[in-house]
């Protein structure tokens, strides 16, 4: 028996991933990874009577390619004599109606297909083959878009199906490296197809396989994967501990009665990990969407509403319950000012505002001043400018976006409270365009230029 087959077979019994006469459904891609899964769980079934099944999602996404990874599974399948299940999808289609990524929107579809297989075959195990240069690469894509202590620790051996809850997905492979499977492939001749995207610098995932881990490896840390992969073990061990905590304090919140702010609370005296957990814990359990800002408001000013939505506020009081109350949506201001001629000095909408039509002379930069100012290309603009609030369906191209968005969707990324959306004011052109939104970057329509002769020096102060 070779070391890779050893090695899972070591994992597999010492974190009982599985159990003897156990059903288990393998997700296979085609890629070398799943393939060597499953011909290491294929070796390791006769002797443990497990009943190993085959699952393979074709994601449509590489045409013909894709097509072409089904049919080598299910013929592996067949040759194996082991049942096979397809499922399909076209991803692309269903990341645009769901405005997800192309990897989320293939991940939720993957995930929903393998769970719906294992509930109607009556399964109660996925096996995938994710490996430990996954983690790797996992702990860095995580750590640049800010995530925490359980998130930093990657993915566990054995960890719910996001599908379904009562679906084990399991890794016996995670121990083992990428090069240390492709060696065992080669070994023991077992087919599999390669997925050019992996080579592909639109997904970050890749960018950080391809660029940035040879580069740390080069002129950093050799041993990266030994280092990272010890660090994971470590905060995810620290961050099941401050879950756990967090846990029986929400618990003890949910049970004892209403009291007062006089009667006081040791919340504050908790660990400030644990605090932030226990507030985290309750916004998910109301579905609100938590974030770093939102949960340090939280915690550091108990008793003050902050709006989460339309319609919605949440507070926590001085145990660390937290509180929602809902509240009136208000509606859209339709109150407008238009502005004409060379230059001038409004007030609308608690702003003041000074504007004027200059030669460009080659500066960019605003001198400093009372009020914030910017430079608009002004025969762009136009002399007819129109002063008014936000409103249902506007659209704004922030200067370094290549197309527009919706405001609404501008105002959440930058993450300004509801009702404070409905007081900023913005400025478009004759022809509706908007160029200009308070609290947002300047329009890319209508920024300076090296063609730019005139120039709108645009000024306010709220």
């Amino acid at each position: 028996m070779s070391e890779i087959v050893q090695r899972a077979a070591a994992e597999i019994q010492k974190r009982k991933l599985l159990s003897r006469g156990q059903k288990i459904l393998v997700g296979v891609s085609g890629g070398a990874d799943s393939m060597v899964l499953l011909h290491v769980l294929r070796l390791l079934a006769k002797e443990n009577r497990w009943q190993v099944s085959v699952a393979h999602f074709n994601h449509h996404l590489r045409g013909r390619a894709s097509d072409a990874d089904e049919k080598m599974v299910r013929l592996i399948a067949g040759k194996y004599r082991l049942k096979f299940f397809e499922g399909r999808a076209d991803v692309k289609q269903f990341a645009a109606q769901s405005k997800l990524s192309i990897e989320m929107a293939a991940r939720k579809l993957r995930h929903e297909f393998f769970a719906g297989v294992a509930r109607a075959q009556k399964i109660s195990c996925v096996a995938l083959a994710h490996h430990a240069d996954d983690q790797v690469e996992l702990f860095f894509l995580r750590l640049l878009r800010g995530a925490g202590g359980e998130g930093l620790a990657g993915m566990k051996w054995c960890s719910p199906s996001p599908a379904d809850k009562k679906v084990r997905l399991i890794r016996p492979l995670l121990g083992c490296t990428k090069s240390e499977l492709l060696a065992f492939a080669a070994e023991n001749k077992i087919l599999f197809r390669a997925d050019a995207t992996n080579a592909s610098s639109d997904i970050l995932r890749n960018k950080i396989r391809n660029e940035l881990l040879p580069l740390l490896r080069k002129s950093y840390q050799p041993g990266l994967s030994k280092t990272v992969l010890r660090l994971m073990e470590i905060v995810g061990a620290e961050a099941e501990f401050v879950g756990a905590t967090a846990r029986n304090v929400v618990s003890t919140l949910q049970l004892a009665p209403v009291r007062s702010t006089a009667e006081g609370d040791n919340f504050s005296d908790l660990p400030v990990a644990v605090q932030r957990k226990v507030l985290q814990l309750q916004l998910t359990e109301a579905a609100i969407v938590s974030d770093f800002e939102l949960v340090e408001h939280l915690r550091q000013t108990p008793g003050k509403f902050v709006s989460v939505g339309l319609g919605l506020a949440v507070a926590r009081d001085e145990a660390g319950k937290i509180e929602t109350r809902h509240q009136s949506v208000p509606e859209f201001n339709p109150a407008e000012l238009k502005l004409s001629g060379r230059g001038g000095r409004v007030e609308f909408g608690g702003n003041r505002f000074r504007w004027s039509f200059e030669k460009h002379d080659g500066a960019w930069g605003l001198p400093p001043q009372q009020l914030s100012g910017e430079f608009f290309d002004a025969d762009k603009v136009g002399s007819k400018i129109t002063l008014r609030h936000w409103c249902a369906g506007d659209r704004f191209q922030p200067i370094g976006l290549k197309s527009s968005a919706k405001l609404q969707d501008l105002f959440v990324n930058a993450k300004i409270p509801a009702a404070r959306r409905r007081e900023l004011v913005l400025a478009m052109t004759a022809a509706g365009e908007i160029f200009w939104v308070e609290g947002l970057r300047i329009s890319e329509q209508f920024k300076l230029t090296k063609a730019t002769k005139r120039r709108l020096n645009w000024r306010w102060a709220r």
